[in-house]
C-alpha cells in the first residue's frame, strides 16, 4: 500500500462466499510483498542505467531523436532528476515555467526516496504487463498513464504537507495535459499500471493498493455530495476493466476483477469477478467463482465470459 497511509490496510473476509474446494477460503490471496531481495535492489539500481542504454540504442536507430533523448534522458545523472525535468516540461505553460516546476518536483522526490522506489515499481509494472510497451525508456517518455501517476505522487505529497493550493494546481495541469483526473488526496500504492489512462477519474478519499492494473475511462467516484469518506477502496492485485464505474465508499478486495463496463455499487470479495450493470459476482453471490491467479498480473479480461454468458456474435 502507499507509504503515506498511516492507518491499517482494510481487510475483506467472505468465508461464506467461498467454494468448498479451497481449504482456507477466507484467507486473502498471497500478493507479492514489496520487501526487496538483494537481487531486486540491484535491479532498482540498474534500472536508470538500462533506460540510458535504451535511449542510446534508440538514437542509433533514429538519429533525429538525438537532441530530444539527450535533453530528456542522457544529460541527467539520476532517475528522479530526469523525471522532474520531463514532468516539468510536460506540465508547464506560459505562466507556470518549467524551471519552477522542476525545482518543486525535484525537492519532493529528494525528500521522499520512497516515491522514487514506487516510480521504479511502476516502470517495471508497465513493462511487464503491457505488451505495447517496447522498452523502459518508451514508458518513461511516452506513457501518459505512467507520467500522470508520478505527477500524482508528487501532488499527494504536497497535499499531505497542507500545500493544497499547489497540489490542486498540479492536478489541474495533469488533467489538462494527460486527460487523467486524480485528486491529490487519493492514496495510491506501488507497481501501478494505468493502461491508456484517458478518462480516468479518482476521487479524493479513494485508496488504490499495490500491483493494481486499471484501464481507461474508469471512475472511482462518490455517490452524492456528502463529505468525508465517500470513494472506493481498491485492494492489492486488482484488475479494473475499461469503462468501469466503482461508486461509493465500497471495497474491491485483494485479487478481484471488475469486468469492462461494469457499475459496481457494493463490496467485491477477494479473488472474485464482478461483471455487469449493476455488477454481479460471477457464479452468484452465495458461491462465486474464485480466481486462482492475480488478475492485475495476467491482465485477463475475457476468461470469465464462457461461464457468464453463452452469447455468441
Amino acid at each position: 500500500m502507499a507509504t503515506c497511509i498511516n492507518e491499517p490496510k482494510f481487510s475483506c473476509s467472505y468465508p461464506k462466499y467461498c467454494r468448498p474446494t479451497f481449504s482456507t477460503p477466507h484467507n486473502r490471496p498471497k500478493i507479492p510483498h514489496n520487501d526487496r531481495t538483494i537481487h531486486q535492489e540491484q535491479e532498482d539500481d540498474d534500472l536508470w542505467v538500462k533506460i540510458q542504454e535504451e535511449a542510446r540504442s534508440d538514437i542509433e536507430g533514429e538519429p533525429i531523436l538525438s537532441t530530444y533523448y539527450h535533453a530528456s534522458i542522457l544529460s541527467h545523472k539520476t532517475l528522479e532528476i530526469a523525471l522532474s525535468n520531463h514532468l516539468s516540461v510536460k506540465l508547464s505553460n506560459s505562466t507556470l515555467p518549467s524551471s519552477t516546476l522542476f525545482d518543486l518536483f525535484l525537492s519532493v522526490l529528494s525528500e521522499d526516496p520512497k516515491i522514487v522506489k514506487s516510480v521504479r515499481a511502476d516502470l517495471r509494472a508497465v513493462k511487464e504487463r503491457d505488451p505495447a510497451c517496447i522498452s523502459y525508456v518508451h514508458c518513461f517518455l511516452n506513457f501518459k498513464g505512467f507520467l500522470a501517476c508520478q505527477a500524482h505522487r508528487i501532488s499527494h505529497r504536497l497535499w499531505s504537507q497542507s500545500r493544497k493550493v499547489l497540489s490542486l494546481l498540479i492536478q489541474n495541469r495533469v488533467s489538462e495535459v494527460f486527460a487523467v483526473d486524480i485528486h491529490p488526496g487519493a492514496r495510491i500504492g506501488s507497481g501501478i499500471l494505468l493502461d491508456h489512462a484517458t478518462g480516468l477519474v479518482v476521487g479524493e478519499t479513494a485508496v488504490i493498493g499495490d500491483d493494481v492494473s486499471i484501464l481507461h475511462n474508469v471512475t472511482l467516484g462518490g455517490t452524492g455530495k456528502e463529505c468525508g469518506d465517500r470513494h472506493p477502496k481498491i485492494g492489492d492485485g486488482v484488475l479494473i476493466g475499461a469503462g468501469s464505474c466503482i461508486l461509493g465508499s465500497i471495497r474491491v478486495c485483494d485479487g478481484a476483477k471488475v469486468g469492462a463496463g461494469s457499475v459496481v455499487l457494493k463490496d467485491v470479495p477477494a479473488r472474485t469477478t464482478a461483471v455487469g450493470n449493476p455488477a454481479r459476482l460471477l457464479g452468484g453471490k452465495e458461491n462465486p467463482v474464485r480466481l486462482d491467479k492475480i488478475p492485475s498480473f495476467t491482465m485477463d479480461h475475457t476468461s470469465h465470459i464462457s461461464e457468464w454468458s453463452n452469447y455468441v456474435i
